[in-house]
């Protein structure tokens, strides 16, 4: 089929070569927290100023810090017994606080007299040939304390800091049994390790302290009770005249202090300038002066004056500071289980749900994961989680030309994650996981509410009605939702897994929060993006994410088939009448991409050729069909579309091999181009037919603002529905009893007119 693209030379990538490789509270409705105490948890806000600091340690000149080689023996104790309980905990379950300080201490054990500064501490998962013999004891019931269990290891991203002050990058693999480092690695100068909210905050002092920035910012006569706020960015792809050192950029916006609340909106007086920092110096080389002009006022045409928010007008969205209010027709509506929720959690990662069986993981690049999926007794799929996601704007007036987030890849979505709030964030009765990131200084700290579980109801699951008798039977699509939310400056994104009775998963991408907008000038219009308020421009931009899915589906050895429905000729043999159309169906051979085709109905399977459907005699399978949404629309010979490669299809099917969970490659940071990511995976051009197969899907949103998306963006939504196609040998949901819910009322009703009283 013409459509199936594995040529490596058909992946456009020009020059690609290996040379080139604030927590607020909230309050909200009442909800009950499995397992934990009653009460709104605080809500945890990774913006600006809202950011717990991670303490920046760097060697001033001419200083050495020393450290003991020698551990104490409270150390060496207290190893011994979080390496007993490493022994017994789950292959899959992330590390605990304890795992992840030992880590560090091993890893500053390997590095002695010398500064490091911790970036990330977190499970390396075991190779999956070593998993898979475990979890094949598990899911027999042969497991004892002395089964065989893969290496617990801790995976550990971290700067050594060297007389120059330059970090090194490094990463280092702990085996946390033997308590050793068993690999190690000096990340070259072409990459760039992901951010951490520290180099943020250095971010925001160095600029409050440079007289570069302060002369810029003088160049504007900023109302009395106006104070200025830097948004940290990262710099994007670099120009071809940057050197190829670390930097950091900071949006500018001025808030409105005179009410005295912390959180009057800032994005609603934008400033056009950007100072970039070296990370390495941690100095202010420059302030750049984005241009706020019009149409046909040119790229860099400063067209600003001094007074520049003049023309801006207040957008606010919390409650106390709406100038109306809040509305006050609006009557509670609670998600009510008296009897408890129906699934349960064992040992805080494995969770049984109506037939499902599943693991729940965290890291801090990808948030949530979900790990070995049954359904009846029956291999699903082996893992499933958001690989990445990219952010790339449409503005090409510099330096907005660079403005391009690998959200995932860049600052890590486990990173990011909210503490999730009681009867804010998700309703019902709830059960929250905790996770653990890692502090500068390599201390574990732990992220409370990272991850919620709960269940809802979506509506019909499915209905009859037999007009001959009357009798209508129906039942509810039951849902069990594992959620995670991040926020990355002004955006947040909210991920949920969804499981139902009728064996479907879906992964759900929810994107809200806060527009990026910069400065136009008063009664201006623009082709780069929507005037949204007074004064401020919000640039059109695109959301695109990826998802990974790796199937198993009644096992490993599984086949990707392609399904199209074409229209058939009439044919005064074969379609006399012009009613029939043809179903082609063909394997994937080899690792390829394609997009999704709505005019065939182009369906992705997921099949074990070795395991039939006795009814229908075709192949077990789940399936998806590929959303048609827009491609990656920057120019292929543009930056941006060399690191987005995974954003130019919609499917990628590849071969697996371990820790290739990374669409975009493992270091986006400043990338020129997509390395090690999924198009690198297409161009080995592997046999994917019978064997462990991933498949990619890539999908997303082409956002060009509205005024109604300000100043707070109502949610857009995207789902991949992952189904099973003749899995079973009937509706699994056949079985789900059809119960009246005894709670609903008549809206008239004698208990619906009291509430009005």
């Amino acid at each position: 089929m013409a459509w199936l693209g594995n040529d490596p030379d058909d992946i456009h990538n020009p020059g690609h070569s290996e040379a080139n490789p604030g927590s607020r509270h909230t309050r909200c409705g009442q909800s009950r927290a499995v397992g934990a105490a009653s009460g709104a948890a605080e809500g945890r806000n990774l913006g600006t100023r809202a950011v717990a600091r991670r303490p920046q340690r760097t060697a001033p000149s001419g200083v050495t810090l020393k450290r003991s080689d020698a551990p104490s023996i409270a150390w060496y104790l207290l190893s011994l017994t979080v390496s007993f309980f490493s022994k017994m905990s789950h292959p899959l379950a992330i590390l605990s606080e304890a795992e992840t300080n030992l880590a560090r201490d091993v890893v500053r054990a390997a590095h002695p007299n010398t500064v490091i500064d911790f970036r990330e501490i977190y499970l390396q998962e075991p190779p999956k040939t070593q998993l898979l013999e475990f979890l094949a004891l598990e899911h027999a019931g042969r497991l004892s304390p002395t089964t065989p269990r893969p290496l617990r290891l801790a995976l550990c991203q971290y700067d050594v800091i060297g007389a120059d002050r330059i970090p090194q990058y490094h990463e280092s693999v702990v085996d946390l049994v033997a308590r050793a480092r068993v690999k190690h690695s000096i990340v070259g100068k072409q990459h760039h390790a992901a951010l951490t909210l520290s180099e943020f905050d250095v971010l925001v002092e160095r600029c409050m302290n440079s007289p570069l920035f302060q002369k810029a910012l003088a160049d504007f006569s900023l109302p009395e009770g106006f104070e200025v706020v830097i948004e940290p960015w990262p710099y994007g792809g670099l120009d071809h005249t940057d050197e190829n050192r670390r930097f950091f950029q900071g949006l500018c916006f001025a808030q409105d202090k005179r009410s005295g609340n912390p959180d009057s909106n800032f994005y609603s007086f934008p400033l056009p300038i950007i100072p970039v920092m070296d990370a390495h110096t941690q100095q202010i080389i420059r302030v750049d002066r984005p241009a706020t002009g019009g149409k046909g006022d040119g790229l860099q045409e400063q067209t600003f004056k001094q007074d520049i928010i003049g023309h801006c007008k207040p957008s606010e969205y919390v409650p106390e500071l709406l100038p109306e209010g809040t509305r006050k027709d609006l009557k509670p509506l609670n998600v009510v289980q008296p009897e408890g929720p129906s699934f349960r959690v064992i040992n805080e990662s494995l969770v049984e749900w109506q037939k499902w069986r599943f693991r729940v993981g965290f890291n801090p690049r990808e948030g949530a994961t979900i790990h070995d999926v049954w359904y009846d007794g029956r291999s699903v799929m082996h893992r499933l989680a958001i690989s990445e996601m990219t952010v790339p704007y449409a503005d090409p007036r510099p330096p907005f030309h660079r403005k391009q987030a690998f959200d995932f890849g860049d600052g890590g979505g486990g990173n990011m994650a909210n503490n999730l709030s009681l009867g804010c964030d998700c309703l019902g009765v709830i059960k929250y996981f905790d996770a653990v990131i890692t502090q500068a200084d390599g201390t574990a700290q732990k992220l409370p509410n990272a991850i919620c579980l709960h269940e809802q109801d979506n509506g019909i699951a499915w209905k009859h009605s037999n007009w001959r008798t009357g009798r209508a039977v129906v039942t509810r699509n039951r849902e069990l939702v594992v959620q995670f939310i991040i926020t990355l400056a002004n955006y947040e994104y909210i991920f949920a897994y969804k499981f139902n009775q009728s064996g479907d998963i879906t992964v759900e991408a929810r994107a809200t929060g806060i527009l990026n907008v910069v400065n136009i000038d008063a009664g201006k219009v623009s082709d780069y993006g929507n005037v949204v308020s007074g004064g401020v421009l919000a640039q059109n931009h695109q959301h695109i994410f990826c998802v990974r899915i790796d199937p198993a589906i009644d096992g490993q050895r599984n086949s990707v088939l392609v399904e199209e429905s074409h229209p058939a000729p009439m044919n005064a043999v074969t379609n006399p009448n012009g009613n029939f159309y043809r179903v082609q169906k063909q394997t994937v051979e080899q690792a390829s991409w394609f997009d999704a085709a709505p005019e065939l109905n182009r369906t992705v399977k997921m099949i074990n050729p070795h395991k039939i459907n006795p009814i229908s005699g075709n192949p077990i399978g789940y399936k998806f069909i590929p959303m048609a949404t827009q491609r990656l629309l920057a120019d292929p010979e543009s930056v941006q579309a060399r690191r987005a490669q995974f954003a130019q299809h919609h499917v990628w099917v590849t071969k697996y091999r371990d820790n290739e969970l990374y669409a975009g490659g493992r270091y986006t940071l400043q990338s020129q181009f997509e390395v090690d990511g999924v198009a690198d995976a297409v161009r080995r051009g592997e046999s994917v037919a019978d064997t462990d197969v991933v498949v990619w899907n890539t999908f997303g949103i082409t956002h060009n603002p509205r005024v109604e998306d300000w100043p707070v963006m109502p949610v857009e939504t995207f789902q991949l529905m992952i189904r099973p196609a003749d899995f079973f040998v009937e509706n699994p949901s056949i079985d789900v009893p059809s119960n009246k819910n005894v709670s609903s009322r008549l809206a008239d009703s004698e208990c619906c007119r009291k509430s009005h009283i």
